[in-house]
């Protein structure tokens, strides 16, 4: 579950607790604004808030705060932070995860520098990035021939496509619109748990 920019201070909170009550297990923090006021106070928030759930705690992009709060991991893109800095910064037991787009090269790449797993997407439109590259569902059932490490899906991911990327090979689905924008989070999410029932 990728948290909503648009949700700061309590009404985050609020919203991730629901999520995790519906079953979510791994959290990523993206907030893109950094100048948010809430920002550091929103992430260790969160950060406690998983831990009392035991699920996984994932800062978006920002190798520093993750360290700062010790988050359990932190993701990286193309202009973020290389792996091998990533690691050195957040400690070598601590989880990076990598966006790979479409790239099954950067994919191949990002395991041999040790990414503990790859993200793939946007598979379908997304009103989030809109104007994000397109993977493809062959391109998931080859990176699961190929890569040994967990695969994520991300972009417009929703209760109805989600089926078909977990069949594909997807380990994991990354949803913000499909969780965030429903009336009842805590169902939205046991709903998109239950596709890996």
């Amino acid at each position: 579950m990728i948290t909503d920019p648009d949700l700061i201070g309590s009404r985050l909170g609020e919203a991730v607790e629901a999520a995790l009550q519906g079953g979510a297990t791994i959290v990523q923090y993206r907030q893109k604004d950094k100048l948010v006021s809430t920002y550091q106070h929103d992430a260790q928030k969160l950060s406690e808030l998983t831990k009392r759930y035991d699920a996984t705690f994932i800062i978006n992009d920002d190798v520093e705060l993750a360290r700062e709060i010790d988050a359990d991991g932190v993701h990286v893109g193309r202009s973020d932070p290389s792996i091998t800095l990533a690691r050195s910064i957040i400690g070598r037991h601590k989880i990076v995860g990598v966006s790979c787009y479409n790239d099954m090269t950067r994919a191949l790449d990002a395991q041999q520098q040790g990414a503990d797993y790859i993200a793939f997407g946007g598979f379908y439109g997304s009103a989030i990035k809109p104007n994000a590259v397109r993977a493809s569902i062959k391109l998931l059932r080859q990176a699961k021939s190929e890569l040994t490490v967990p695969l994520v899906a991300i972009g417009g991911i929703n209760e109805q496509n989600g089926k078909q990327l977990i069949s594909a090979g997807a380990d994991s689905l990354a949803v913000i619109s499909a969780v965030f924008a429903q009336k009842d989070i805590k169902t939205a999410a046991r709903r998109l748990s239950n596709l890996f029932n």
